[in-house]
């Protein structure tokens, strides 16, 4: 079995150059092989393929121009490639979109090392050792196993901290999952992030103090960012200094980053304590996030919950520990059910946003829990545990 570690890095002044060296590289290349394959797609009408394309670079573009790309690793540049050419075969496929240019300030790019020789990737408590660039440091000791064998890593940049990502094959464990309570119905939604069967509500981590006044200052420091881009757009080359601005990127990438991950780690907690309490079967609605995301009222608060990275961490989760996720379809009404006599309600008024009447038999619940308990209860879903 495959499992990646990821985790962050303590580089020196000259691997922190050697690292953005390899980065801006694979981007340039990249980006390189888009426009290049789009030419070849409008001129011939076939696809420009990967191997093709590296034939080319290293046997005719290398020699002409660019003879600086040979400076980082080959097989960095090479994954580059590939990445390109399965983001234009997911497009001919109808799975993505169509593939646009990697741009510096996204920080999208990673480097990919893999193992050349024995010697590459080991790792002991404190370090790593990555192809063309050495011994590294691990900020979290202990965190990769140091007796596992490693295939391959990715070094990406995030907000100035670098991160490793270490691919291992590790044994398999097949462990015997005894549930120790009933299965909970999940309801997902914006008041709340998740309200269980069991009565246990989660809270929506966008809602608190701390993320509203980070969001504040994210809002005035791109502003401060945007006006330093509207005073020198007009000035010729050389007039000015773009280094305050390149910090202000800094500033504002920060506060992304760290919004990001107070969000994430929400999320992964949220799970962590549905995994814990050892059910039977978890029981989620397919939403339809992007019909969702049309409301523009709405809109950016669905986009915050960030409820696809909850169900695929809840997946992954519920299938290392043999827990049955389900799945009910997006039609099911489960908030118009009346969860003690099954009534159904034709519709359902603005004024009933928190609170659910049942008119038949007068059953007075909270719209929320009412609904995570008709998906417990739902008899027709599909099992996605991975």
């Amino acid at each position: 079995m495959r499992k990646a570690y990821k985790t962050e890095l303590l580089l020196d002044e000259n691997q922190k150059q050697k690292v953005n060296q390899t980065i801006g590289t694979c981007r340039y290349v990249y980006n390189l092989y888009l426009s290049t394959a789009q030419d070849h797609y409008k001129n011939t009408g076939k696809h420009l393929s990967g191997y093709d394309f590296s034939k080319w670079l290293n046997n005719v573009h290398l020699k002409q121009t660019d003879e600086w790309i040979k400076n980082v690793s080959s097989k960095a540049v090479k994954q580059s490639i590939m990445n390109g050419d399965k983001a234009f075969k997911n497009f001919f496929k109808g799975l993505a979109k169509f593939p646009r240019f990697k741009k510096k300030k996204n920080q999208d790019v990673k480097a990919y090392f893999p193992k050349n020789n024995s010697t590459d990737l080991t790792v002991e408590r404190h370090r790593i050792k990555v192809p063309t660039i050495g011994w590294v440091r691990l900020k979290e000791f202990g965190y990769i196993p140091t007796d596992a064998a490693i295939t391959s890593c990715t070094i990406s940049q995030k907000a100035g901290r670098y991160f490793i990502s270490a691919l291992c094959e590790i044994e398999k464990v097949h462990k015997t999952y005894v549930p120790e309570q009933d299965g909970i119905g999940i309801d997902l939604g914006v008041g709340a992030f998740a309200v269980c069967s069991d009565n246990v509500q989660f809270l929506n981590i966008n809602k608190t103090q701390y993320v509203i006044k980070l969001e504040k200052s994210l809002k005035r420091q791109q502003r401060k960012l945007s006006r330093s881009y509207e005073q020198n757009k007009n000035r010729k080359r050389g007039e000015f200094c773009a280094k305050n601005r390149q910090k202000q990127l800094l500033v504002v990438q920060k506060l992304h980053a760290r919004l990001a991950n107070i969000r994430h780690e929400h999320i992964r907690y949220v799970v962590s304590m549905l995994v814990k309490t050892k059910p039977a079967y978890l029981t989620i609605e397919d939403l339809n996030v992007k019909g969702m995301m049309k409301n523009r009222h709405l809109s950016k608060a669905v986009a915050q919950q960030s409820f696809f990275s909850f169900r695929e961490l809840l997946r992954n989760k519920c299938g290392e520990h043999g827990i049955e996720l389900r799945l009910v379809d997006r039609w099911y009404p489960s908030s118009k059910l009346c969860s003690t006599c099954g009534f159904k309600k034709t519709s359902l008024s603005l004024s009933e946003r928190r609170i659910f009447v049942c008119d038949s038999c007068g059953t007075v619940l909270d719209r929320d829990l009412n609904a995570s308990l008709n998906l417990k209860f739902a008899k027709e879903y599909t099992t996605i545990t991975k």
